[in-house]
């Protein structure tokens, strides 16, 4: 009998994660951290934000197709407000998908976001 078997496909893998992943027409984002070490949330997730758009758009899909999305922040009280903001200003309307945020201690000190989501190939 035979079966019908989805490929994996790993995108830029490293010894401890692969940017993304894809199985079928699913696509899974690693945690996406800022580029810059200032501590300003604005700017961190704008830069994440830039992450995601180009790891999508490398993966064929785009931010219409998110379906969820985990979301760390290193200071809740202080940052979810600016946070929401921009992602707001980021997210099309009537494309928002199912979503968390949480307070977590980060990796490095100065990480004041972490991104990490589930999406849809265009």
């Amino acid at each position: 009998m035979e079966t019908n078997r989805m490929t994996i496909i790993r995108n830029n893998p490293q010894p401890r994660l692969s940017a993304s992943v894809e199985y079928g027409n699913l696509l899974f984002l690693s945690g996406q951290t800022p580029k810059s070490n200032e501590e300003e949330i604005t700017l961190q997730t704008h830069e994440v934000l830039e992450k995601i758009d180009a790891l999508l758009a490398e993966a064929g899909s785009d931010k219409r197709h998110i379906l969820s999305a985990q979301i760390w922040l290193k200071n809740i009280e202080r940052d979810f407000a600016a946070f929401n903001e921009a992602w707001v200003e980021w997210m099309p309307d009537g494309h928002s998908p199912a979503r968390a945020a949480v307070q977590a201690e980060m990796a490095r000190p100065e990480i004041l976001v972490e991104i990490m989501l589930t999406a849809v190939k265009a």
